[in-house]
């Protein structure tokens, strides 16, 4: 049997609180990713055996919940945490996570179970922005837990790997706690993500990160959804995919979540909502840092990253490296006309063709070597019917899907219809999942 290790709750006890996940009975494995499985050096053989699933619902681990304050929809609560999570301990280095597998000390009045659509939208989509190359927490297995949702829907639990599941709320509730404990934290951070970084040198890596990544999600067309403190990770990964989704149109106002309902996190919003998580940050850590210039550095360090990165992933997607004017003209073209963003750079690294509004654009800047650029994202309308179909038992379109975004960049038969967005689903919301 493998042994994880217990760092972050033998260093920092305070955020760690003892948690013990539900037992399932008779688990059905839905999914696992055997590459994942390997690059932690464990056998996929053995994870699909009963024994197996035991050993990722919590057997023989000493699980804990993870405390940790936040700011959602801009509202301070500090009293959050890992609310239907325990973290199961470390394997070379990375956090072997379940979500979804009952109730915590910190569940506020949840009953902390998920439901198996939820879950498969995060896996998939985790290892979709994986393929494309963005920074992510990645999906070993769903598992179904034979436990029946208030919606009808089976029960599952996702188990989830990430290079560590600090936050910047887990900053906010040290913060508030003592400085003698945010120190701690500051300290086991920076040895696990930042080497040999001064508190102001993980300030300003950690706001390069966050720009770059949102940048990444800004040229693929993603919206994370719930962009809330405590969804932002001191890795630089993407995190937590509930209300998330993808652009068809390039539409910057959209904005897909059922509980955003003024649109805070629409598209558009995401650079905007960065850099206030940032400044959020930056607050928790000043009793360590030597003044608030080295804050206001950062942050503005964080908007010139994200404009140059910006830029760069388009000017590099049009293969106009170092183009700034052709890019910013590109870019304009895209809010005026509202095309599809995949299939628009997707066509012009086919045929260098592009829609009539952008002709003339082409003519001045068209070039011959154009980098590839994916086919197949997790587009909404095949996900949400693929994930109907694998709720009621039926995983071919699902595993058709999951196959094809994860191999973005090779066009193939197998997988015709989509590249594009499909039947459009009036009204289409994406949810929590809780």
């Amino acid at each position: 049997m493998y042994v994880l290790s217990t760092h972050f709750a033998d260093a920092l006890p305070e955020l760690a609180v003892a948690a013990t996940p539900s037992r399932v009975e008779t688990p059905q494995l839905v999914t696992l990713n055997d590459q994942l499985a390997r690059e932690l050096n464990l056998s996929p053989d053995f994870l699909r055996s009963d024994d197996g699933l035991q050993w990722l619902l919590g057997a023989g681990h000493q699980p804990v919940a993870m405390a940790y304050a936040g700011h959602q929809f801009g509202q301070f609560n500090p009293t959050m945490g890992d609310g239907r999570a325990v973290l199961l301990g470390e394997r070379h280095g990375r956090d072997i996570h379940l979500k979804g597998s009952g109730p915590t000390p910190l569940s506020r009045g949840g009953d902390g179970y998920a439901s198996l659509g939820p879950m498969l939208r995060e896996y998939l989509v985790s290892e979709a922005m994986h393929a494309l190359g963005i920074p992510t927490t990645r999906s070993l297995a769903v598992i179904s837990t034979g436990r029946a949702r208030f919606n009808g829907e089976p029960g599952a639990v996702l188990v989830r790997v990430a290079s560590s599941h600090i936050r910047v709320g887990t900053f906010q509730l040290a913060r508030l706690h003592s400085e003698d404990l945010l120190e701690r934290l500051f300290d086991f951070t920076a040895e696990r993500h930042y080497p040999n970084h001064s508190t102001v040198e993980l300030l300003r890596s950690f706001a390069v990160r966050q720009a770059k990544l949102i940048a990444t999600w800004m040229r693929v067309g993603f919206i994370h959804g719930v962009m809330n403190t405590d969804n932002m990770a001191l890795s630089g990964e993407t995190i937590d995919y509930g209300p998330c989704a993808f652009l068809d149109r390039f539409e910057p106002q959209a904005c897909f979540s059922s509980i955003d309902t003024h649109g805070r996190y629409a598209y558009q919003n995401q650079p905007r909502i960065m850099m206030w998580n940032l400044a959020r940050f930056a607050e928790a850590l000043l009793p360590l840092l030597p003044s608030m210039d080295a804050a206001t550095s950062a942050l503005e360090l964080a908007g010139e990253t994200y404009s140059h990165t910006l830029t760069e992933e388009f000017a590099d997607a049009l293969g106009l490296p170092g183009e700034v004017k052709a890019t910013d003209d590109f870019m304009r073209l895209m809010e005026s006309e509202r095309p599809d963003l995949t299939l628009l750079f997707r066509t012009y690294y086919d045929t260098g063709e592009l829609p009539e509004a952008f002709q003339q654009w082409g003519e001045t800047w068209w070039r011959p070597e154009i980098p590839p650029t994916p086919t197949y994202i997790p587009r909404n309308a095949h996900l949400h019917r693929a994930l109907e179909r694998a709720v009621g038992g039926d995983m071919t379109a699902y595993l058709t899907m999951l196959e094809a975004v994860t191999h973005p960049y090779t066009a193939d038969a197998r997988f015709r219809g989509l590249e594009g967005p499909g039947e459009e689903i009036a009204g289409f919301q994406t949810y929590c999942g809780t």
